[in-house]
């Protein structure tokens, strides 16, 4: 069950961080969630991305021991 609501977390976190990286790339001034942080589009971009690549990794890594602990073929 940890594994499950970890991978959902991670999955939500993947999706919430590329569709503000796109949108921020499309258009530079909607920060959408991020308009309250400082530091313009540079700093935004940068936490939208990270974001993303946070969420793959803990969703990856979730899958990957749910897989071992034999929940998932």
């Amino acid at each position: 069950m940890k594994y499950d609501v970890l991978q959902i977390l991670g999955m939500a976190l993947l999706v919430l961080g590329g569709q503000g990286a796109i949108r921020q790339l499309v258009d530079h001034d909607n920060a959408g969630l991020l308009g309250w942080l400082p530091g313009g589009f540079a700093v935004s971009i940068t936490v939208y991305v990270v974001a993303a690549a946070i969420g793959a990794t803990v969703a990856g890594w979730a899958r990957g021991q749910a897989k071992a602990a034999g929940r998932r073929s």
